[in-house]
């Protein structure tokens, strides 16, 4: 791939309302949890979904370039090195805020991008918000829990 053909794939990805975004802010609104903020910058890490009264910011990931565990999709065979470190930044970046955000007493959730393909996804979301007022102490992440 020539540097221009990888410059306008990479400008195709977008920061905001991709599609598993789209879906998550739906799955929300239909559970009956609206009134939330979107790429809330108030707080670090600019959390996708955000319910500031609440401290809760919600991460939807995709599965490629946030390396999801479950689906262990392989580095693109082209310039492996760079991927390599690409993606190494990126999760460093991700855990850094993940950290920063509870440290100011936010719960935080991971959503990725094949969790919102599966059917029982949705009651997963419904028991983390009904869950959430009971809980105390850190975070309980959805990260890395596939069921």
């Amino acid at each position: 791939m020539t540097n221009t053909a990888k410059n306008k794939s990479m400008q195709g990805n977008k920061r905001r309302d991709t599609n598993p975004e789209l879906k998550m802010r739906k799955l929300l609104r239909e559970a009956g949890y609206p009134g939330y903020r979107l790429q809330w910058k108030k707080v670090p890490g600019r959390p996708d979904i955000a319910y500031p009264g609440r401290k809760i910011a919600i991460f939807v990931n995709g599965c490629f370039w946030h390396r999801c565990p479950k689906c262990d999709l392989p580095l693109p065979k082209s310039n492996q090195e760079f991927w390599k470190a690409k993606f190494k930044r990126n999760i460093e970046r991700d855990n850094r805020k993940i950290n920063e955000l509870e440290a100011l007493g936010w719960k935080v959730f991971i959503i990725w991008e094949c969790e919102l393909k599966d059917d029982g996804k949705p009651k997963m979301i419904e028991y983390a918000f009904l869950d959430i007022a009971s809980r105390a102490g850190t975070s309980q992440h959805l990260k890395n829990n596939h069921s």
